[in-house]
């Protein structure tokens, strides 16, 4: 969510980014967000503590062209598809506070004149209302889209091609000047080093509405050509009627990527497909309709394995509280799916594990007899599903044990999470020809 704006711009710009006030309500908002600490090793906390001090402090070395960056502390992570790893930038907390000062200051002039087609990183819009936009578009004929992907995105932004941006709009200069010194503060792994040329640290409170302001030139352009798109950061997807309009558009689209912002279109990556082939952000629109891509279905299937590992001494209580910190977040994202069968499915998933869970803890056949006895399992049925020659994952889904441990006693008795209404009907499922890439 976009911090609340601070000033009124008309001039003096810079001055408005190191004084004190902006500079608290920026600490507020680092503070907010959390996060480890940069390069310097101080915590949030640990800031706080000398707050009024540092906080002046800063504003002096600001005020006195004295400021300098300190390097960006760059970290490794893998991506969720496991090609690959992702490089995020961990700014230190002073820098962080800095940088979310100037965004303060920018966004308000900034982001009115950004495409209405862009949904990431701005004020009052979200991935919800590209999704909403996305499917529209479909449902009015459009059903191929030009799915482009830039390859390396943030890495790859030229600094002179962005200041050149930013001072089309920014009247005040040393502002400018100050985004140059903190593009240019370098980067820090394995205690070594390294200039940066080009690109922006993504994971800074920056970096954000930088790429917007990169980004919207490619916007500008999709709109003097009256194409229909939508874009969340660097994932955009351009729809059209035909196959053969869409790969008209994902070449000459690409030319201007690449040759006019100078960044690089990932050809292996980017595709031209009617829209059930396609992934946007996380969702597929399938007929007209939005569901959970196959691959988030997939590495949502994955995270639940995770959270429920075999042979682990992590309690019940313990597990379920974790699963519960995942699914929450996961499935309100994901709850505007028109197919709650993808939700069920999950749900259901993570309650056998659980079920193999409690198969396991018993340890021996006879154990679990006597456990499905005393949770109201007939004596015959008990015994012709323990005394099987079923293992832990079979039994986890007999109808013995998932009377012994419905779902109801999941949510009544662990406080498993679930985002269904058990009362209500069964949804219908997933026609069976969504098979997606």
């Amino acid at each position: 969510m976009s911090e609340p704006h601070l000033f009124n711009y008309q001039s003096d710009l810079f001055e408005k980014v190191y004084s004190l006030e902006a500079l608290s309500l920026a600490f507020k908002a680092v503070k907010r967000n959390g996060g480890a600490p940069g390069v310097d090793g101080i915590t949030i906390r640990e800031f706080e503590e000398g707050l009024d001090q540092r906080l002046l402090q800063l504003k002096k070395e600001l005020e006195s062209w004295t400021y300098q960056p300190k390097p960006v502390k760059q970290v490794d992570i893998p991506k969720p598809d496991g090609n690959g790893t992702r490089r995020l930038g961990i700014p230190s907390i002073r820098d962080r506070i800095v940088q979310t000062s100037i965004k303060a200051i920018l966004e308000p002039i900034l982001d009115p004149q950004f495409s209405e087609h862009s949904y990431g990183f701005r004020p009052d819009r979200n991935q919800w209302q590209a999704i909403h936009a996305a499917q529209e578009y479909v449902q009015s004929g459009k059903e191929f889209v030009v799915d482009i992907d830039l390859e390396k995105f943030f890495d790859r932004v030229q600094h002179d091609r962005l200041i050149h941006r930013l001072n089309l709009q920014i009247p005040d200069k040393r502002v400018l000047r100050l985004i140059g010194i903190t593009l240019r503060s370098g980067i820090m792994k394995d205690g070594l080093v390294t200039t940066t040329e080009e690109g922006t640290v993504q994971g800074s409170p920056l970096s954000p509405l930088l790429s917007n302001v990169v980004l919207d030139e490619l916007d500008k352009e999709l709109e003097k050509r009256g194409l229909q798109f939508c874009r969340f950061a660097d994932d955009c997807n351009i729809f059209t009627g035909s196959e053969k309009a869409a790969k008209r558009v994902m070449e000459s689209v690409s030319r201007f990527i690449e040759d006019r912002l100078k960044l690089v279109v990932n050809r292996t990556k980017s595709k031209v497909a009617k829209s059930e082939f396609v992934k946007f952000l996380g969702i597929t629109i399938i007929a007209g309709t939005i569901a959970i891509s196959t691959k988030s279905m997939a590495r949502a299937m994955d995270k639940v394995r995770d959270l429920t590992p075999r042979g682990t001494a992590i309690s019940m209580e313990k597990a379920v509280e974790k699963i519960n910190s995942w699914y929450l977040g996961w499935a309100n994202y994901y709850k505007v799916t028109q197919y709650p069968s993808q939700l069920r499915s999950i749900e259901a998933h993570v309650r056998r594990r659980l079920r193999a869970r409690i198969v396991t803890q018993q340890k021996r056949k006879r154990n679990l007899f006597a456990r499905l006895l005393e949770r109201g399992v007939g004596r015959g049925k008990a015994a012709k599903t323990v005394f099987s020659n079923k293992g832990r994952w079979a039994l986890s889904h007999t109808h013995a044990v998932e009377q012994a441990y419905p779902n109801r006693w999941f949510a009544d008795e662990l406080n498993l999470a679930t985002m269904l209404d058990e009362k209500q009907p069964h949804w219908f499922a997933l026609n069976r020809w969504i098979k997606l890439s």
